[in-house]
């Protein structure tokens, strides 16, 4: 198995940065008329599940402090 390149917090941050960077292209997109408003939609949501996934992970990594 290969080592770490990335903690699950920067993992997060950037697909948290993606969401809102689809979210951004695909309205212009859609309003285009070049992607479908459903298609956007779904691979938006995706992108959100996988960025809580990795908050969720992130978050579990991260030493308590009591």
């Amino acid at each position: 198995m290969s080592e770490k390149i990335f903690s699950a917090a920067e993992l997060a941050k950037e697909a948290e940065r993606e969401v809102r960077q689809r979210r951004w292209t695909y309205a212009r997109l859609v309003g285009e008329g070049r992607l479908q408003a459903e298609i956007a939609e779904r691979r938006i949501a995706l992108m959100e599940e996988i960025a809580l996934e990795l908050r969720r992970r992130a978050e579990a990594e991260e030493p308590t402090l009591l």
